[in-house]
């Protein structure tokens, strides 16, 4: 009988009230990796990172490691598509492969009693992928519908702009999906490279939680990831961040419009990154409660939702906002957030807002704590932003030692309403062309 795997996600109710308590096992073949020992429930979730993503494309390349994540569930060693599909169900095992940027991640999850045969499966595809000509045809078709369904969507054509303005030729400037034109012309040949290119182990990052111990894990890890190649360190390529102030208008035939905005943002590592966390709740991270939902929504009524968050990637960091509203009222949305952009630029927020800031983004926190699936993404993407192992345990602390003069200064610095750039796609009425 298959057994659904969702049966066994929830652990830890009490992750935020108890410490995670994090082991540090390093493989017999020098695999290093976190994990989380639970073993109330027969079911363990893995997740293993590649530092290193769709940026690593050749510029003439774009989309090779998009189709190729794409087409690693259509076949591995001997096994076809169907087969292999069937296999994983009858296994009851979850596989799922996503590429970003700068990293292609793997998250599994596995009934303990299948454990050996659900990771001899996964090893097939690290090692033998099939990329069989008629795989590589359909999931290019996919491909490709994606983009052409892209190319018609207000959301997607405005994040595709602010790419290419920010970014220009980098990688970044172009979707990793790639362009029609670049994935229509990709061999096998390319979708290979790009597997080669990103699975290897001086990319790793690995974490594990539930039924495994750190002692199991070593030689499990050894088995699945000491095969591939020890890697040539290849990193994303360095990129200034080109935007200016300003606005930028694509026309679209929609009865309203959406908008993109934002400017350079703030470094993981910077010392000031926490009060900018903070801030950036404050601002519009915060749904509802935000000044700027306040202001746009709340108070004027010019639409359903505004927000703002920061975006952190290997080779540049913004801090960004997007907003939608009637194509005659989106100029006055606009105009309010600019007008709030710089008053909290140069006024700062009140003891008050950030009181409340940092009671809800402490008390928020143990909720991401729910499942050992979320967990373990949690510790691997710690691992990759070089978190110590304690930083579960010491986070709230830092958000509470915000205080209001360094949320102060760092509003001063961060916020630069001069700089913010506006892509607005739609038929917008009544703008003010800054």
């Amino acid at each position: 009988m298959i057994r659904i795997l969702s049966t066994f996600v929830i652990l830890w109710a009490g992750a935020a009230q108890a410490e995670v308590q994090i082991k540090t096992p390093t493989s017999p073949g020098g695999i290093a990796a976190w994990v989380v020992e639970e073993p109330s429930i027969p079911f363990t979730a893995l997740e293993i990172m590649f530092s290193g993503g769709a940026a690593l494309d050749p510029r003439d390349k774009r989309g090779a490691a998009y189709l190729m994540t794409g087409l690693l569930e259509e076949g591995s060693g001997d096994m076809d598509a169907q087969a292999f599909a069937a296999a994983q169900e009858a296994l009851a095992a979850s596989f799922g492969f996503d590429v970003y940027d700068d990293t292609v991640t793997i998250s599994v999850r596995f009934l303990t009693e299948n454990r050996a045969e659900s990771l001899a499966l996964l090893k097939t595809v690290l090692t033998q992928p099939r990329f069989d000509p008629e795989a590589i045809e359909r999931v290019r078709t996919q491909v490709l519908s994606i983009l052409a369904s892209d190319a018609q969507d207000p959301d997607s054509v405005a994040g595709a702009t602010w790419s290419q303005l920010a970014f220009g030729q980098h990688a970044y400037g172009t979707p990793r999906e790639g362009t029609a034109a670049s994935v229509a012309a990709l061999t096998r040949e390319d979708i290979i490279a790009a597997h080669q290119r990103l699975f290897t182990r001086d990319t790793l990052s690995v974490s594990a939680v539930g039924d495994i111990s750190a002692a199991e894990l070593g030689p499990m890890l050894d088995d699945l990831l000491g095969q591939l190649p020890a890697g040539e360190g290849l990193k994303t390529a360095a990129v200034d961040f080109a935007t200016e102030g300003g606005l930028t208008v694509v026309d679209m035939p929609t009865p309203q419009s959406v908008a993109l905005f934002g400017h350079v943002g703030i470094d993981r590592d910077h010392p000031d990154f926490f009060a900018a966390f903070v801030l950036n709740t404050i601002l519009g991270g915060r749904g509802v409660e935000s000044r700027l939902s306040a202001e746009v929504r709340e108070k004027r009524g010019l639409t359903y939702g505004v927000s703002t968050f920061l975006v952190g990637k290997e080779e540049a960091n913004m801090l960004m906002g997007q907003v939608a509203s009637a194509n005659d009222r989106i100029g006055e949305a606009i105009a309010v957030i600019r007008d709030e952009w710089t008053k909290m630029a140069r006024d700062g927020v009140t003891q008050a807002e950030l009181n409340d800031a940092q009671t809800y983004l402490t008390g928020a926190y143990p909720l991401r704590f729910d499942g050992n699936a979320k967990i373990a993404n949690i510790l691997v993407g710690m691992q990759r932003q070089g978190l110590s192992t304690d930083y579960i345990n010491t986070r709230n602390d830092k958000i509470n030692a915000v205080t209001l003069g360094e949320i102060n200064r760092v509003a001063a610095e961060l916020l630069q309403p001069e700089a913010l750039h506006f892509i607005v796609v739609g038929q917008p009425k009544g703008l003010n062309e800054e």
